[in-house]
């Protein structure tokens, strides 16, 4: 590959990301990150990783941008000692390195070899997961998420409102402004969770075309997966989509899809791997080890329509928010099965009960709990002694 060809397509990169002006919350996390370590962003299809990266580009004069996407066959390690000994580059940037079919192998060598930092992202977390024990060394990875509600106030009124714990939650320490884009958080539900929502009215049918090339081109990619098992994966996500929350796990999936429960976990592994499912495990004593399943927002809506869904919408939303923000929680399950509030969730400080529900539901929900930081997040504006605005958990990002 000359390097005038590879030349033209980084001033490319750099022209795209002068359209870019604002940047995703993590991009300052990584340009700070110090250490000898390469990074490595994994994130679902449409979180913005590209952009990040051009305009890690273009935030660096000494860097250089290349898309393994387009260069799938490019010898990573050869490229990087020529971009090194012509141009001195001191950061080599790697977009879709997973295209690359021996990119594990080259990192290490340049790392190894090399004296360039490299960042790298892939939206293929199920081909990075299998390579992290080998780079385990040499490479920090990052999980870039979808945008939090926070950040999508930022994007579409550039209004930045400070973070929030969930403590501050609880002791009602939030700021008027934190309450001003209530307004916002149903277009955020139906789809502005992902950036590319930004350029694009109506995200549904793009939604449903990365959907595919996931589960026909990324889990048989890196998966010894035939064509009847890909079906299979189509239709238990199909299931999840269409059902409510509560009851589906690994038996229920067995039952309905038609397979094992074995393969009911694995392939809940594999989507979860791919962002498309979300996995809850319960606490409590003497309760079987079935987890909670939830989907990423706003694959749901490929299903059913919003108001069918919003129950469960709110769920998937408020696991989201929780997972992004590095909380430790667990879905509630009695030893009888009876029900119980949604989740613990475990701080350095305390532990919190929340429930995630509708305007109707109230302090009976708590009946018997003993823990005594517990709150109700209802789809609505609405405080007391117990109720939170649900939008506020999208503010611990």
């Amino acid at each position: 590959m000359e390097l005038a060809h590879l030349n033209e397509l980084h001033l490319l990169a750099l022209e795209e990301a002068q359209k870019y002006p604002r940047r995703r919350f993590i991009f300052d996390k990584i340009v700070n990150d110090k250490g000898k370590h390469f990074i490595g962003i994994v994130g679902p299809r449409g979180s913005g990783k590209t952009i990040l990266l051009k305009q890690m580009a273009a935030n660096h004069p000494d860097s250089f941008y290349l898309s393994i996407d387009v260069l799938p066959d490019i010898d990573l390690f050869q490229v990087a000692k020529q971009l090194i000994e012509t141009q001195r580059i001191k950061y080599l940037l790697f977009d879709e390195i997973h295209f690359n079919a021996n990119f594990a192998r080259e990192i290490k060598k340049i790392y190894d070899f090399l004296d360039v930092k490299v960042i790298f992202t892939s939206s293929a977390s199920l081909v990075i997961h299998q390579s992290e024990l080998d780079l385990s060394r040499r490479v920090k990875f990052f999980t870039m998420f979808p945008f939090s509600f926070r950040e999508f106030i930022y994007f579409k009124s550039e209004t930045l409102i400070p973070r929030l714990e969930l403590k501050d939650i609880w002791q009602r320490g939030w700021e008027r402004t934190h309450l001003l884009y209530d307004y916002l958080f149903e277009s955020f539900l139906k789809g502005g969770i992902m950036p590319f929502s930004l350029e694009e009215e109506n995200i549904l049918p793009l939604l449903k075309n990365v959907l595919k090339k996931i589960l026909y081109g990324d889990l048989p990619a890196i998966q010894d997966l035939r064509t009847s098992e890909l079906l299979t994966i189509e239709k238990l996500v199909q299931f999840i989509g269409k059902a409510e929350i509560d009851g589906i796990n690994y038996t229920s999936l067995s039952r309905n899809v038609g397979i094992t429960k074995y393969k009911a976990e694995r392939y809940v592994q594999l989507l979860e791997r791919a962002f498309i499912l979300n996995v809850v495990y319960p606490t409590g004593t003497n309760v079987l080890r079935e987890p909670k399943i939830t989907m990423n927002l706003p694959y749901r809506l490929l299903f059913r329509s919003f108001d069918e869904a919003i129950g469960a919408i709110r769920e998937d939303f408020a696991v989201e928010m929780l997972k992004a923000a590095g909380y430790d929680f667990f879905y509630l399950k009695s030893t009888r099965g009876e029900k119980t509030p949604d989740y613990l969730v475990k701080t350095g400080e305390a532990n919190f009960i929340i429930e995630i529900g509708g305007k109707g539901k109230g302090r009976q929900q708590f009946k018997g709990v003993k823990e005594n930081r517990k709150m109700i997040f209802v789809h609505d504006d609405r405080v007391n002694d117990v109720k939170r605005p649900l939008f506020l958990l999208g503010f611990l990002i």
